[in-house]
């Protein structure tokens, strides 16, 4: 919105600076952060005093879960709140890959808030069957794999570009769709299963939010591209603002949920954040990469997998709780110290993923 104050601009004052996506991508963090520091306490107060109980807590957790009893979830407010908002204060709002995701994260955060509302007004740990969200989240991952499609430059629709491998390009067709469906899907679900711990979740995802982001801007830069050797895709380089939206809004969040946590993301947050990444790396054609900066996420899921699929066959379990932090913390760890090493796991899982940008 405020890059319409460009209009006024000669080219030397002030206005100008709004032209830059790097100094909006500044505003857009300090918004978010304030908004989160604003708004964090009367909202843990409104949830605190609505729900009662609290998040219900899984009986067959680790029992140092039973102390978090009756702290309030659908903290994810506040981050989907401080995100768009400072996103449509800094965007521009004639970018399609700003709606796209946008609208991406508010869908997924909507069906979270559903979940989330219904395991507290039941105090019941299953809420929404879990068909049904999944059913709910492929109908927004499609009509957002379709919306990319379409403002994609022509010779990368329905392709599927690979790091390292510049110059090739694979045709899916019709297939892309899909494949975009289930790469927004399955970020959501596998953030959805990383947030166990106090903090666990929300640091990765900015870490990976921030390396997507660079990715996004670089691809969205003729210069860039012609350097690096990517494809080249008009418009991502806006998402950088949303990045630094989501990064405000985390560090906001993360005052109230480091240990001990006064608020849970819930699904409304983590659903949300989770379904942004996918976006973002459909947007920015990316998806393989996604992988590998998400790759905590996706250990985080693979290892509930492994453990569903084993226990079927065998009647045994691989580990002794999935998700597997909750493998850590039966073996003895303490919470923060799973919590810190996973962080400095995702570090390095989005360096590397960084790095893919200028190896050829």
């Amino acid at each position: 919105m405020l890059y319409w104050l460009t209009a006024w601009s000669d080219g030397g004052d002030f206005f100008n600076l709004f032209r830059y996506i790097t100094f909006r991508a500044g505003g857009a963090f300090m918004t978010a952060l304030f908004f989160g520091f604003l708004f964090g306490p009367p909202l843990i107060n409104v949830l605190r005093r609505t729900q009662g109980k609290g998040q219900p807590i899984r009986e067959d957790g680790p029992e140092g879960h039973f102390a978090k009893a009756g702290t309030p979830t659908m903290g994810g407010l506040l981050i989907v709140g401080a995100l768009l908002f400072s996103t449509l204060l800094w965007a521009r709002l004639d970018n399609p890959f700003v709606w796209m995701v946008a609208l991406v994260t508010l869908g997924f955060g909507l069906i979270g808030f559903w979940d989330d509302y219904a395991k507290v007004s039941k105090q019941n740990v299953k809420g929404v069957p879990g068909k049904v969200r999944l059913g709910l989240g492929f109908v927004i991952a499609g009509l957002a794999a379709y919306w990319a499609t379409i403002f994609h430059p022509t010779d990368l629709q329905y392709q599927l570009a690979l790091p390292v491998f510049k110059d090739t390009l694979i045709n899916l067709g019709v297939f892309f769709i899909p494949f975009a469906m289930f790469v927004i899907v399955g970020a959501a679900n596998a953030v959805n299963l990383t947030d166990g711990l106090d903090g666990l979740a929300i640091m990765p995802v900015m870490i990976a939010a921030g390396a997507l982001g660079v990715i996004a801007y670089a691809v969205g830069r003729v210069d860039f591209t012609e350097y690096l050797d990517v494809h080249y895709v008009p418009g991502t380089g806006e998402i950088l603002v949303f990045v630094a939206g989501l990064a405000g809004g985390g560090l906001g969040f993360l005052w109230y949920n480091a240990p001990p946590a006064a608020v849970f993301m819930g699904d409304t947050g983590s659903l949300a954040l989770g379904g942004a990444l996918g976006a973002i790396a459909v947007a920015s054609k990316h998806e393989i990469v996604l992988g590998i900066v998400g790759g905590l996420f996706v250990v985080e899921a693979l290892s509930v997998i492994i453990q569903v699929l084993y226990f079927k066959r065998t009647g045994k379990r691989v580990f002794l709780m999935a998700p597997i932090h909750h493998h850590y913390e039966k073996k003895g760890w303490a919470e923060p110290q799973i919590v810190i090493r996973f962080w400095i796991i995702a570090v390095i899982l989005a360096l590397i993923g960084l790095a893919t940008l200028k190896v050829r």
